[in-house]
């Protein structure tokens, strides 16, 4: 079936559905991964968003209930330049093309993306319409400038839990396979360092977006964990006493969930131990005063390049966002940057001089990525045992 795929400057590709028809609106965005397309479409962070891949083969090992990283699909179209009908892997269940037909998600093949790549390099991400049904690109053009973009909107709640949970337990719409022991995890044995922690500690999780590899390396590390909807007031979760706050990832504009950021702000002056990732990273930005902005592009991939500022040290890192936090907008005699990006100069990670909070803009919990930011986790710990060793822990 003949799609079209319109951007909203008047640019239109022409393409094959390999799943679904009908129409899909979005950010039109790319990710440099070579492989990885299952967490990619499972992670949350791309709610709101029409994804290119720019490996030209996409689909050829199927789909795997242990690589889900939430319920379900999250984009709102896929665009791929070849997708392999017919997996080839022996834990996979059912194929790409099956998958996304079954949630109702757009499957586009057969143009050009490394030119749909280089347009949105050249003129920055922009809003963008997919249809199988209009194929007029004009009309679609427009469509694409009408709908709504993602500045100024409140995306993460959308995606966060509906209700707090502990985990391991029941996870919004979860296909039923263990989450905990999975094969893929076992890479991060040696990693993390321990299977059977002495200490545990109890973690409240503020869920944005969250994905299951976050909670799973916790879990492994010896924290018991609530998840909690991202607009919980803070006084709800420090009545817990949890030992340490994360912030997880989300899709959107961070300055669209004002409510979080003050909830957030009021975790952070108890004391709370607290870690952000991506998402998390520019709300706790937010929360201590600075300010974020819209990236042209954004960064999405597999190979991003990061040197940690306080070792000189240089991380290969998955990421997935487009807005970034303006360092100049944080006072620098309460906030340290930690981690810029090697590519672009832009911020990576941040720590409170006085208060035990830090954050990376990257996702050093990979799925999909390299593992060489695995040690962030047990840093984590490490400041939440020194809180609970200096009786400053709210628990």
């Amino acid at each position: 079936m003949k799609a079209l795929i319109a951007l909203e400057d008047g640019t239109w590709f022409e393409g094959v559905s390999f799943a679904g028809e009908g129409e899909a609106d979005g950010e039109l965005v790319f990710n440099t991964s070579m492989t990885g397309y299952q967490e990619i479409l499972t992670d949350p962070s791309y709610y709101g968003q029409i994804v290119t891949l720019t490996y030209p083969l996409i689909g050829n090992y199927g789909i795997s209930a242990e690589d889900m990283e939430s319920g379900r699909p999250h984009c709102s179209a896929l665009l791929v330049g070849e997708c392999s009908r017919i997996p080839s892997n022996w834990r996979a269940t059912q194929s790409l093309p099956e998958y996304l037909r079954k949630n109702r998600i757009l499957g586009i093949e057969g143009m050009d993306t490394r030119a749909i790549t280089l347009h949105i390099r050249s003129r920055g991400a922009m809003k963008c319409k997919v249809s199988t049904t209009d194929l007029d690109p004009v009309r679609l053009a427009k469509k694409a400038k009408d709908s709504p973009g993602l500045v100024g909107r409140d995306l993460a709640t959308e995606v966060s839990t509906p209700g707090s949970y502990v985990w391991p337990g029941p996870h919004r719409a979860v296909e039923p396979f263990s989450l905990i022991a999975q094969p893929g995890q076992r890479a991060y044995d040696s990693l993390l360092g321990t299977l059977a922690p002495t200490e545990r500690f109890r973690v409240a999780v503020l869920d944005c977006g969250v994905k299951l590899n976050q909670l799973r390396l916790l879990a492994r590390l010896g924290c018991d964990l609530t998840v909690y909807p991202n607009r919980t007031g803070a006084a709800e979760i420090l009545a817990g006493r949890p030992d340490g706050c994360f912030v997880s990832n989300g899709p959107g504009d961070p300055e669209g969930v004002p409510h979080t950021v003050s909830n957030l702000r009021i975790l952070l002056e108890s004391g709370c131990p607290t870690f952000g990732i991506c998402f998390g990273h520019q709300l706790v930005a937010l929360a201590l005063g600075g300010r974020t902005y819209k990236l042209k592009f954004g960064h999405r991939g597999a190979n991003q390049p990061v040197m940690d500022r306080t070792t000189g040290k240089v991380e290969i890192t998955s990421q997935n966002h487009g807005f970034a936090v303006d360092m100049e907008s944080l006072p620098a005699d309460l906030v340290e940057h930690t981690h810029i990006n090697l590519n672009d100069g832009t911020s990576e990670g941040l720590r409170h001089k006085t208060l035990p909070v830090f954050t990376v803009q990257y996702h050093p919990e990979a799925a999909p990525g390299p593992h060489d930011s695995t040690y962030l986790f047990p840093r984590f710990l490490d400041a939440m045992r020194k809180a609970r060793a200096s009786g400053r822990s709210p628990a």
